[in-house]
């Protein structure tokens, strides 16, 4: 992990050569579209209902004990932590989980799956994207998988399966069970080089033209920036928007050159 020190260093040259968040100045349509209709949409539309269950969180000085994360994870695998920490360190700000709604409203998306679902927060946001969307997502760690749970009850969402374990143990027999291809894709888990692309060959596999893959924290470390530099030149890949805290993959073959974006955000 870099430094708070090296990371904001990183932040402010982004924030300096990114471009605009308007849109202005973009050539590809695609990308222009998705600025206009999808990235500054996003911005206030944060779901009070799950944002009142985030406040929660914040506040909640409960001690569980975490095991089995992956590492390069924020947590320390083997610790007591107190959910007000865990939901400090790990959980998405609100305009992440809207950003998120926004692309699976604006592509119709239905099928997701996300690894790394942590207290829960941004799994909400994704299961009420869509009236018809699908959630599958996987947590490593029980305690924080059972506190996950119990927001998902309290939210009355019904469409989301938990699964806690491994991720290299559960996501090849997930995807082997899964019949259709995946919409949108969140990977917020193994903050590694190569576990990061051991995801990504095994969900390439397991998606449309179509479909979207985000990694998180492509900048956290040494490690995420090879990994994020490898995914984007894979063949498969057309077109790649980093946002610097997320990155997001494209498959669209009307993007005939691949073509990368830093937008600010």
């Amino acid at each position: 992990m870099y430094s708070a020190v090296h990371l904001g260093f990183k932040f402010l040259q982004y924030w300096v050569f990114a471009d605009n968040g308007a849109g202005h100045g973009v050539h590809s349509p695609f990308v222009y579209d998705f600025i206009r209709n999808v990235l500054l949409p996003s911005k206030g539309i944060e779901n009070n209902v799950i944002e009142e269950k985030r406040k929660q969180l914040l506040k909640n000085k409960q001690s569980i004990w975490v095991k089995d994360l992956g590492a390069g994870s924020r947590l320390l695998s083997g610790s007591n932590r107190t959910i007000q920490s865990i939901a400090a360190s790990s959980l998405k700000p609100p305009k992440f989980g809207a950003l998120f709604t926004r692309i699976i409203q604006y592509y119709n998306y239905k099928e997701v799956l996300e690894l790394g679902t942590c207290l829960g927060i941004t799994s909400s946001y994704l299961a009420t994207s869509h009236p018809e969307v699908r959630v599958e997502t996987i947590e490593g760690a029980e305690n924080i998988a059972n506190y996950a749970a119990s927001l998902f009850n309290e939210l009355g969402l019904q469409n989301i399966r938990l699964h806690e374990g491994n991720f290299d143990d559960l996501l090849p027999d997930i995807l082997a069970a899964k019949t259709a291809p995946y919409d949108f894709i969140y990977v917020d888990g193994n903050h590694r080089y190569e576990p990061t692309i051991n995801y990504f060959k095994q969900l390439k596999q397991h998606i449309h033209e179509y479909s979207v893959i985000v990694f998180d924290d492509i900048h956290w470390s040494k490690e995420m920036e090879m990994a994020w530099e490898f995914i984007k030149a894979d063949n498969c890949v057309s077109l790649t928007i980093d946002l610097f805290f997320v990155g997001l993959v494209f498959f669209r073959k009307e993007h005939l050159t691949p073509a990368h974006f830093s937008i600010r955000f």
